[in-house]
């Protein structure tokens, strides 16, 4: 049961309870002071009764009266009062109650109607788009109170937000510097033809963490700068991002002897290039990597992009949370993800105003679905 219909079922309760006692006590009032005067009454329509005193009675010629006529005593008279007032009373009070209960439920609505708003407004927000806000107007009541608390709660959540994502991007920024400098380092040392076998082999793993370093800083940047939303948009055609990502992914494909399957149309929206390639691109490299050797990759660009790979089987209990940064399947553990490609899709596609989701690949594998809102007319086949 909602408020509103628990509020309404209270006031028409309150009221119908206050009718029946008012009720109640005209008809004691009534009963207790109305003393109708000494004698008969006499008419043919009891409501339409004359009352004929007692000491005239024995002069009442009864034959003379109609043959529809009513004689009643004065008791009688009031017993049919009585009677007439406690029914029209009791259809009073149920009429009284209906237009009460209907005023009740409009009443209830717009008392309500605040909480409403607040509801809408937090159903609204999003961890990377807070900022929706109530502004609510009217008396400073408790409704009142509460919305423009509730306001203030945002405004502080809000900055802690962008506080969080300006230091992710400025750490990120801060770090490849270092990691910069570092490879150089390495790599004039190996450089050098009298370095010994087993410095080389060290050299060489220290190139391959500092590659997944830069990979994971490079990450950690696009996630907080698609965080922050988008600034500009230009229009964008993302059949042709496709087609440069998987190009792109061609060499890393060809290495882990999987083949890409690739059926698009021209399909053009509104957004960042740079980002857009990033989300399809994180996408077609975890499709390569967490696949097994002799696998596929399909890529679908048509109402919405699907990418779909082979490989080991993926509990549907672990997909959510995949799209969690750093997290990945156990036996994906050994391979060169960050475990932020799924995060960053995510973030790209809200940013867009899209979402993306996955399930299981009957069989083995993932199927990653995108929805990005189309811009103008289809084109092509």
């Amino acid at each position: 049961m909602t408020l509103r219909t628990r509020l309404t079922a209270w006031y028409g309760g309150v009221f119908l309870i206050a009718g029946v006692a008012l009720v109640g006590l005209n008809y004691w009032l009534l009963a207790d002071w109305f003393v109708p005067a000494d004698g008969v009454a006499v008419a043919t329509d009891p409501t339409m009764a004359r009352t004929v005193p007692l000491n005239d009675v024995q002069t009442l010629d009864v034959a003379a009266l109609p043959q529809d006529a009513v004689v009643l005593s004065a008791a009688a008279v009031k017993t049919d009062i009585l009677a007439t007032v406690l029914w029209q009373s009791a259809i009073a009070l149920v009429v009284a109650a209906v237009l009460a209960v209907w005023l009740g439920w409009v009443v209830a609505g717009r008392v309500l109607a605040p909480l409403h708003e607040i509801t809408t407004t937090a159903h609204r927000l999003e961890a990377t788009r807070l900022d929706q806000r109530i502004e609510l107007e009217g008396p400073p009541d408790e409704l009142k109170e509460l919305a423009d608390t509730f306001d203030g709660m945002l405004d502080r959540l809000a900055s802690s937000f962008d506080s969080q994502k300006r230091f992710v991007a400025n750490a990120s920024h801060e770090l490849r510097t270092p990691l910069a400098v570092q490879r150089t380092l390495i790599e004039v040392a190996l450089a050098d033809p009298d370095v010994s076998a087993e410095t080389r082999r060290l050299g060489a793993h220290l190139l391959d963490t500092n590659e997944r370093s830069e990979k994971l800083i490079d990450g950690l940047l696009v996630l907080a700068r698609s965080d922050r939303g988008l600034s500009t948009r230009e229009p964008v055609w993302l059949d042709e991002v496709v087609d440069d990502e998987v190009a792109s992914c061609a060499a890393l494909a060809a290495e882990k002897k999987v083949t890409f399957a690739v059926e698009s149309r021209r399909y053009l929206v509104d957004g960042d290039p740079v980002l857009l390639a990033q989300l399809v691109g994180n996408l077609l490299r975890n499709a390569v990597l967490y696949n097994e050797p002799g696998g596929s990759v399909s890529v679908r660009l048509d109402r919405q992009l699907v990418v779909a790979n082979t490989g080991p089987t993926v509990p549907a209990q672990a997909v959510p949370g995949l799209f969690e940064p750093f997290r990945r399947l156990r036996d994906r553990t050994g391979t060169a993800g960050s475990g932020l490609g799924l995060s960053i899709a995510q973030s790209v596609a809200r940013a867009h105003q899209g979402s993306v989701k996955a399930r299981p690949n009957g069989g083995g594998g993932l199927v990653v679905e995108v929805n990005l809102p189309e811009t103008g007319v289809r084109q092509g086949p």
